[in-house]
């Protein structure tokens, strides 16, 4: 079955909006949380989930890391950070071990948001890790040390989508991973593909990596098809997937083209709020906080 258009955000108005939303305290977790967003599987939405939960989690108050390692550098441009080329940032840290502290940058979105980009040089880096001594343990040893610098309470890895050496770092370096499903069709087929490779990762150079949260995206409940496939992955990993569903929007979709999350870009429409919800949902989870239905 086809999906009908997306839903059109009505209850927002148009243009950027001129302040970021006023969000509620998020609680804390334990320890740093540490998640690798990956989903081999293109167009699932990994970088506007990974902005927007990130941006989300920055705004309730939480100090929240994001490392693009994608050389793109999507992530990079949606929460207004400059990667043009030469900037410094993720290259310098995998190739030349730099520490983290030394290149992220503040977010303009919220003081408590901090972004290590990737410039279009990081797109030599696999070549050039290839025959370095410990390529895929590069991050993580460099996220140690900033969890230990910065007090950081989120780090999030913006991945692109294949599984070269930028992607296994990010793996190695994680604890977690947030796998973002598009419910259309040949939704698990990605992650049937992800799951072979934590297993591979697992059993090989990272034990501690598991898959926590999986967030429904680009959900239509007008349509039988987005229905059913939520209730496949549900049925699938029902501890993992959140509550909360993230719509098809058309806000969502605008708001890169402004370098802005939908979070700070149309604070009260549809996409804007289910972010925010499923970020509450992943920082209650991080403390231990009781769920609700």
């Amino acid at each position: 079955m086809g999906l009908e258009s997306p839903h059109d955000d009505g209850d927002a108005d148009e243009g950027v909006s001129e302040l970021p939303p006023v969000a509620e305290p998020l609680p804390r977790p334990a320890k740093p949380r540490v998640i690798v967003v990956a989903n081999q599987k293109g167009g699932v939405g990994k970088t506007t989930t990974a902005v927007n939960i990130a941006t989300a989690m920055a705004l309730g108050g939480l100090n929240v890391l994001v490392v693009d390692t994608d050389p793109q550098g999507n992530a990079s441009t949606a929460l207004g950070v400059d990667h043009s080329p030469g900037t410094k940032g993720t290259y310098e840290v995998l190739l030349d071990r730099a520490g983290i502290i030394e290149y992220a940058q503040p977010s303009p979105h919220s003081p408590n948001l901090h972004v290590l980009p990737a410039a279009i040089d990081l797109s030599a880096a696999e070549l050039e890790l290839v025959n370095e001594r410990g390529r895929e343990h590069r991050m993580r040893d460099a996220i140690n040390q900033y969890i230990e610098e910065s007090g950081v309470d989120y780090v999030f890895f913006d991945c692109p989508p294949s599984l070269g050496l930028l992607t296994l770092n990010a793996l190695v370096a994680s604890s977690e991973i947030l796998v973002p499903i598009q419910t259309e069709y040949y939704a698990l087929e990605g992650v049937t593909q992800l799951m072979r490779t934590i297993n591979r990762v697992k059993g090989n150079l990272n034990d501690d990596l598991e898959l926590s949260t999986i967030v429904l995206t680009m959900y239509d409940a007008r349509t039988n098809l987005s229905r059913e496939v939520a209730e496949e992955v549900r049925r699938h990993f029902s501890a993992q997937t959140l509550a909360t569903e993230i719509p098809r929007s058309v806000k969502i979709a605008e708001a890169p083209s402004y370098g802005l999350p939908v979070i700070t870009y149309q604070p009260k429409s549809v996409g804007a709020v289910a972010y925010q919800a499923a970020a509450v949902e992943m920082a209650s989870r991080g403390a231990g906080e009781p769920q609700g239905s």
